[in-house]
């Protein structure tokens, strides 16, 4: 793992989730969204300050997030975010939580010997998102979920898989200079265990059935109390 492929990869998930607004200051992109992908308005820490500093830049991030009235939480991934930063947080009294594992995979290695049968548009359709919201939604208004996925400014692929009585799973891919990030897997509870998933994606079910995937580094966030 290097410094520079996993920022590099980071930061193109975070343009495949924009938050509604971001300051970037000496490398830490410090987002905030109104969208339930709380992850989406977390600190990306990118930048190294000098050890003396790093107090500083927390409190202004800390600012930032008060100024919009929300908590601080940062994204910590040992080796890609500055030195001492998980201590200096863990020091003010954030917990650390939502374990998360970045991985990757050649596209010739995941793409599957048959081309499965779904539909691909280049935006969310209605079904697509409803889809979606039926798994990863919150029941709450649907327009910041909606917002989120039209400030995407990448190419994407919305993927849909569908039966006669409609459609039972879904998944986003987005590309990004070189690299294609997939997203937003889901599966309708009742389709669950029939297929319908790895006809969504067949890079996703080789993730978890032939381990094509290799783990770039694991990491975390820190919430502020």
């Amino acid at each position: 793992m290097t410094r520079d492929l996993v920022r590099g990869l980071q930061e193109r998930a975070a343009r495949a989730f924009p938050a509604v607004r971001v300051a970037r200051r000496d490398g830490w992109w410090l987002r905030h969204t109104d969208s339930a992908a709380w992850w989406a308005g977390s600190v990306l820490p990118h930048g190294d300050p000098v050890p003396a500093g790093l107090p500083d830049r927390i409190r202004s991030a800390e600012e930032f997030y008060a100024g919009h009235g929300a908590p601080a939480r940062f994204q910590i991934s040992p080796g890609a975010c500055p030195d001492g930063l998980d201590a200096a947080l863990a020091g003010r009294g954030y917990r650390a939580g939502s374990p998360m594992s970045l991985q990757s995979a050649p596209t010739a290695r995941v793409l599957p010997t048959e081309v499965p049968r779904v539909r691909v548009e280049d935006r969310p359709t209605e079904a697509w998102f409803d889809a979606w919201a039926a798994v990863h939604g919150t029941g709450g208004d649907p327009g910041p979920e909606w917002d989120l996925l039209r400030r995407v400014d990448r190419p994407s692929a919305y993927a849909s898989v569908s039966t006669p009585a409609g459609i039972v799973a879904v998944g986003r891919a987005v590309a990004d200079t070189g690299w294609a990030g997939v997203f937003g897997m889901a599966t309708l509870p009742a389709a669950r265990g029939r297929g319908a998933a790895r006809q969504d994606n067949g890079a996703a079910w080789r993730l978890y059935e032939r381990a094509g995937f290799t783990e770039l580094c694991r990491y975390r966030y820190r919430f502020q109390r």
